[in-house]
C-alpha cells in the first residue's frame, strides 16, 4: 500500500529539518528496521496459515524431520521478501525516480492481527504503507500506486507457470506458494477502497484499473474455485 503525507517540496531531509538538493538516501535505518520487522512478522503469520497443510509441510519433514518448522520458515521469508518486499519497492522507487521522498513504515497493530489472523488459516496483511512526500498529480500517484500491485502480478504470473512446469516434484511448492501470496495481494491491493493501491488507480485511469483488477481476480480465482490442475508431487 501507499499513502501520502503532508504536501511538501521533494527533497526535504526529514532527518535535520533542511532541504536537500536532492532526494534523501534509498533507506534510512528506521525503514530497514521496519522492513525487517515486517518481514519476520509476515513469514511467521504465513508459517502458521500453512502449519497444518500436509501438502506443504510434508517435504520439509521428510527431509528436516523435528527441524522442518525452521525449514519451512526459511521458505516463507523467501517468499515474503520476493511478494512483500517488492511490491512496497515498486512504490518506493517508482516515487524516488519522480524526485519525490518515499519511505516505508510497519503498522505494528496490523502485523500483530495478521500473525493473530493466521492461526485459524487467514491471512490478512496490512503490514505497512509507503509514504510520500512531495507535490504529487492525479496520474503521478496513479502510477506510484500501480507499481505496487503490478509486481504482485506479475510474480503470481511466474509463480503459476513455475508450479504447473515442476508439477509432480517437491520443488513445485514454493513457486506454488508464490502464486497464491502474489494473487492474494495484487486483488487486495486493487481494491478500490480507502488507501488502498486501487482507489488511487481508479481516480487516475479507469482503463488501467480494470484491466488489472481483472487479470488479479482471475489469478485468484483461478485457485478459489478448484479451476486450476491437481498440484501434487513424490517424496523418496
Amino acid at each position: 500500500m501507499k499513502g501520502n503525507d503532508t504536501p511538501c517540496m521533494a527533497g526535504l531531509d526529514i532527518e535535520n529539518m533542511r532541504y536537500a538538493t536532492t532526494v534523501p538516501k534509498r533507506f534510512s535505518q528506521i525503514e530497514l528496521r521496519d522492513i525487517a520487522v515486517s518481514i519476520l512478522a509476515l513469514s511467521l503469520a504465513f508459517l502458521l496459515m500453512f502449519r497444518s497443510t500436509d501438502f506443504v509441510t510434508a517435504y520439509f519433514k521428510f527431509y528436516l524431520g523435528d527441524l522442518w518448522a525452521a525449514g519451512m520458515f526459511g521458505m516463507m521469508v523467501l517468499i515474503v521478501v520476493l511478494s512483500f518486499f517488492t511490491h512496497e519497492l515498486g512504490h518506493k522507487f517508482t516515487a524516488q525516480r519522480m524526485g519525490l521522498w518515499s519511505e516505508y513504515r510497519m503498522f505494528p497493530m496490523g502485523l500483530i492481527i495478521a500473525v493473530l489472523m493466521s492461526m485459524f488459516g487467514f491471512l490478512f496483511a496490512a503490514p505497512g504503507v509507503i509514504y510520500i512526500r512531495g507535490f504529487v498529480d492525479r496520474e503521478q500517484d496513479g502510477k506510484i500506486s500501480m507499481a505496487g500491485p503490478a509486481t504482485n502480478i506479475v510474480l503470481a504470473v511466474v509463480g503459476l507457470a513455475l508450479a504447473m512446469a515442476l508439477n509432480g516434484q517437491p520443488l513445485m511448492v514454493p513457486f506454488y506458494l508464490l502464486f497464491i501470496l502474489n494473487a492474494s495481494l495484487a486483488l487486495f491491493n486493487l481494491l478500490p477502497f480507502g488507501i488502498l493501491d486501487g482507489a488511487k488507480i481508479l481516480r487516475w485511469n479507469t482503463a488501467v484499473w480494470t484491466l488489472m483488477i481483472i487479470i488479479a481476480g482471475v489469478l485468484f480465482g483461478l485457485r478459489m474455485f478448484g479451476l486450476l490442475p491437481t498440484f501434487q508431487y513424490t517424496l523418496g
